[in-house]
């Protein structure tokens, strides 16, 4: 993990463990909260903390997926809307330490996909989550055109052509997380970014300083 100094030397500000809960302390609605835990059925398939990811290697030492608060209660919202079509949400990946942004960015030097050191990415900030849907009945993943971390075109959110369900439930997706709050990047069907994300800081907390 970076030093707090190396951080504000050579990027942006990154707040440390320590200035993250005293930051907190003075506005608990700014915390970061697990997923599993605040939003009812919804599943998680962290890639990030297994070897099956973009660097090959794991990145967290827990399977875990925090949001910051009014992004996690939004997703509340969406969980229980897509239940109304028979899905859930399958969460890859949500607020990452900007260590990690730091160590993926050695590895892919693509803006496009990765996120550069010297402006941290959204996921930083805990507002910015990938996702997929399940089918409730099932706990299955439904079809989509790519899988997650696919660096084709097929991967992005308005690519054609793809099979008809692909397209159901990609739009569907897409739609149902813009009525709460979420904008889809235009290059990864699965990436969305909370529409108050500028109002928080980038954070460098592993998973277990969280609990």
């Amino acid at each position: 993990m970076p030093s707090p100094d190396l951080a504000a030397a050579d990027g942006p500000v990154v707040l440390t463990a320590a200035q993250y809960r005293a930051q907190i302390y003075q506005h608990p609605e700014q915390a970061l909260v697990n997923l599993a835990a605040f939003v009812p059925g919804l599943q998680l398939d962290i890639r990030y903390a297994t070897a099956h990811n973009l660097v090959g290697a794991p990145l967290y030492a827990t399977a875990a997926a925090f949001l910051r608060r009014p992004a996690a209660v939004a997703l509340q919202g969406a969980q229980q809307e897509l239940s109304r079509h028979g899905l859930g949400l399958l969460v890859f990946d949500a607020y990452r330490p900007y260590a990690v942004t730091v160590r993926v960015w050695e590895q892919i030097r693509d803006e496009t996909y990765a996120a550069p050191p010297w402006r941290g990415s959204r996921h930083n900030r805990g507002c910015s989550l990938d996702v997929s849907l399940v089918t409730l009945a099932t706990g299955r993943p439904v079809p989509m055109p790519t899988d997650f971390d696919d660096f084709t075109p097929a991967a992005h959110a308005d690519y054609e052509p793809v099979a008809a369900p692909a397209r159901h439930y990609r739009t569907l997706l897409r739609t149902v997380l813009a009525h709460h709050g979420f904008a889809n990047y235009a290059d990864e069907w699965w990436h969305f970014d909370f529409h108050r994300w500028r109002e928080f800081d980038l954070l460098d907390l592993d998973f277990a300083e969280l609990d």
